[in-house]
């Protein structure tokens, strides 16, 4: 096949799909950050413990996460990439902007209204980045796929950095509540003029074929293999954020440093992972492996990871530094992502694709049970430490071994 000119290239990966899949992508990460930057301001105004009802309130989105990953999946394959692009960020929108009405909610228990509305977005927050990279690697051609996903969430990752400016500028956390929601309602009007993916209006045609079967990732052994390995690749990204930084407040005592803020973490950690978005694509691109990519990247985190723990951190600074570092280092979201999209069919891509990435976020919980059980006996350094063992090699063994899926052909079903 003849190779792109440098037009056609900046042609295909400037073009509608990824424009509005990245401004999605955008809209998503600043509203599902957003929690966990305004937490400690927002639960003190309510008058809400900090730390007890913050673990609850942020394990309820994570659950919204887990079950709209399924929903929205399903709802991608069996009725388009369109639906799911519509449908969800309507319902994270409007969570959003009833957040911000949250002081004069005297109507409810306010813990459990947060919670709530935290679920709902959650659920809506669901299908952005799965239907976006479905779209878009369906888009493309297989050349820049690689490329085209990681301009997505290299760009959609800085909406994390906006985010916490935003809640700094604004000088009142509920205006982030209003501008997040009023962001996604205006992508909302952009959205009109996207267009459905060729390979889905092809497949629509086909009545034969089932369309969004999720449990058929689970009762087809070698399915199910691939899909539990396309999660496990990405639980190191959100072991990094959901511990390292957004929990960075309690392990200021054990580096004796003063005060630590999980809202300066998370925006450090999110600069690093835009970069290693936009960087991940490329590196791909250049060694033509998706799993080499993935694994060297990996392994960074790691290094930064241990430098932080046991490398004689002592100041604020130095802790946000370490946090950027890490978030380079586990800047392969867009790239383990696309990495599911490529390996399951047309029928059932939406599902798996929107579903991996969710199923990683979901399983934070799980990873915060484990880091407050050990923590008591073993401090939050062991604990921390203790999680991240178990996350890697999850993490590395499946990289390892999982199917490399560059450069494949995605017109086929399952």
């Amino acid at each position: 096949m003849k190779p792109f000119t440098t037009q056609e290239k900046i042609k295909h990966l400037l073009g509608f799909p990824v424009i509005v899949a990245a401004l999605g992508y955008f809209v998503d990460i600043y509203d599902l950050l957003l929690f966990g930057i305004v937490r400690v301001p927002s639960l003190k105004s309510l008058g809400v413990d900090v730390d007890i009802a913050g673990t609850h309130i942020m394990n309820f989105q994570m659950v919204g996460l887990l079950i709209g990953g399924i929903l929205w999946g399903i709802l991608g394959d069996k009725k388009g990439r369109l639906s799911v692009l519509f449908g969800s960020i309507l319902v994270y929108s409007l969570a959003n902007i009833a957040c911000g009405f949250l002081p004069q909610m005297h109507f409810a228990d306010i813990e459990t209204t947060y919670a709530v509305l935290r679920f709902i977005a959650g659920l809506g927050l669901a299908g952005e980045l799965g239907a976006g990279i479905t779209l878009v690697s369906e888009s493309l051609p297989k050349e820049l796929r690689a490329i085209g996903t990681s301009l997505v969430a290299g760009f959609g990752l800085l909406g994390a950095v906006v985010a916490q400016l935003t809640v700094e500028l604004a000088g009142d956390w509920t205006y982030a509540y209003f501008i997040g929601g009023g962001l996604g309602l205006i992508l909302l009007l952009l959205r009109v003029g996207v267009f459905e993916s060729g390979m889905y209006k092809n497949l629509e045609k086909d009545h034969t074929i089932a369309k969004g079967n999720f449990f058929s990732l689970f009762t087809n052994k070698t399915q199910l293999i691939k899909y539990l390995k396309c999660i496990a690749i990405g639980l190191p990204t959100w072991f990094c954020i959901g511990i390292l930084a957004v929990m960075a407040n309690q392990f200021a005592p054990s580096f004796g440093i003063s005060n630590l803020n999980p809202g300066k973490a998370i925006m450090w950690a999110y600069v690093g992972i835009s970069a290693g978005d936009f960087a991940s694509g490329f590196l791909s691109h250049w060694l033509h492996s998706r799993k080499k990519a993935i694994l060297y990247m990996m392994l960074f985190t790691i290094l930064g990871i241990l430098l932080l723990l046991f490398g004689g951190t002592k100041t604020e600074s130095q802790y946000y530094f370490y946090c950027a570092w890490l978030g380079l280092g586990t800047g392969y979201w867009a790239m383990f992502v696309t990495v599911a999209a490529e390996q399951f069919g047309t029928n059932i891509r939406s599902t798996a694709t929107t579903t991996v990435p969710n199923m990683v976020r979901g399983l934070l919980p799980v990873m915060l049970l484990g880091f407050d059980f050990f923590k008591v006996d073993y401090g939050v350094i062991v604990s921390a430490s203790i999680v991240g063992i178990i996350v890697f090699f999850l993490g590395i063994y499946s990289t390892v071994t999982i199917a490399e899926t560059h450069g494949r052909d995605l017109d086929f079903t399952e």
